[in-house]
């Protein structure tokens, strides 16, 4: 006999599939600038901008005041720190996003840990003040939450046990953040550094997404909710094997197709190491490839949206407008790769 549960209530169901689909709405993506401030600030250093709290106070400013970013943005991830950061003008910045359309989300997981037992791999901590926090960020403006468990492929990894364990802790962290109000972005990332071949990265991917959404449906999350954040299949950085793009491209819809629920919300695709100009080309593809794609397919991108714009600001810290122009080029891109529209190379990067 089958267990007994409860759905959320209906009107919180109907509330949080409504955001989640505000964020998969066509022609726009998500922004994620939740680095961690150690990462930010030594990206800041390599690139001769003084690291520290005012200089990633003001270049988030410059993201996110950037002119026409809400013809391409639906929502940003930000950091606690940044969460809680203002505007020149003293606004804050989940209430000035909102106020262009922009929905304000979190990075509610803190950080990874060793899975003991298993040497390199790792589990993602943080449940247990989960609810509160998630509570405090609605209050706040905050609107959806994101949660990463990392995966390396190699010879040994990922373990079944590595990936069950994630999966269940995407789940619970799923459910949490939907009893909160807040849109779960659930993140399986899966590194595409390594040697692997193609068919090895897309039998990885299988595996995880079928655990993940399993574990989601044992816990009742409600999927029309919920937004995947996750890799493209490709080889491993270090693979001498080439693979067209168009390959790769069908190889991740494939994937997507034996494991993913269409009652998905929509799939959000992280740029993983590429460069600006291979995300745009890559989600373009996946867009064009033949097969069944109940849910939009989107960007979920951070340095492939920001690396140019990083480096022109660097190099005039003083002329905010030509760093927010290349951000928005690339927005514009990434919009247009969402459709299957992009023409490659024809938006510049200086990445």
């Amino acid at each position: 006999m089958a267990g007994k549960f409860d759905y959320l209530p209906e009107k919180l169901r109907q509330q949080i599939a409504h955001t989640a689909l505000q964020l998969v709405t066509p022609g726009k993506g998500i922004l994620a600038t939740d680095d961690l401030p150690d990462s930010i600030d030594q990206r800041f250093s390599g690139l001769g901008i003084v690291p520290g709290q005012e200089s990633r106070r003001v270049y988030r400013q410059l993201l996110f005041t950037a002119p026409g970013i809400e013809k391409y943005v639906s929502g940003a991830i930000l950091y606690d720190e940044t969460a809680h950061f203002k505007t020149d003008d003293g606004i804050p910045f989940p209430e000035y996003l909102l106020s262009k359309g922009i929905l304000p989300g979190i990075q509610a997981d803190r950080g990874l840990v060793e899975l003991h037992g298993i040497a390199g791999e790792t589990l993602t901590q943080g449940l247990d003040d989960l609810l509160v926090r998630s509570q405090n960020y609605y209050r706040m403006g905050i609107r959806f939450a994101k949660w990463r468990a990392a995966f390396n492929i190699t010879e040994n990894t990922p373990s079944t046990l590595a990936i069950e364990e994630n999966a269940k802790t995407l789940a619970r962290y799923a459910l949490l953040s939907q009893q909160a109000g807040l849109v779960p972005i659930v993140e399986p990332d899966v590194s595409i550094q390594g040697t692997f071949n193609l068919a090895r990265c897309q039998k990885v991917m299988e595996e995880v997404w079928a655990a993940t959404f399993k574990a989601l449906n044992d816990h009742h999350v409600h999927l029309e909710a919920v937004i995947l954040k996750t890799n493209m299949v490709l080889p491993g950085r270090a693979c001498n094997e080439k693979v067209s793009t168009e390959r790769a491209a069908i190889a991740t819809v494939w994937a997507l197709s034996r494991t993913v629920p269409p009652a998905l919300a929509g799939v959000g695709f992280l740029s993983g190491g590429q460069t600006e100009e291979e995300s745009s080309v890559n989600l373009n593809a996946i867009n064009q490839a033949p097969g069944p794609k109940p849910w939009a397919l989107t960007f979920c991108f951070g340095r492939a949206l920001q690396e140019s714009a990083q480096k022109v600001w660097a190099s005039n810290q003083a002329d905010i407008a030509s760093a927010q122009d290349i951000f928005i080029k690339r927005c514009e891109a990434n919009s247009l790769a969402s459709l299957g529209k992009y023409v490659p190379g024809s938006i510049p990067s200086f990445a």
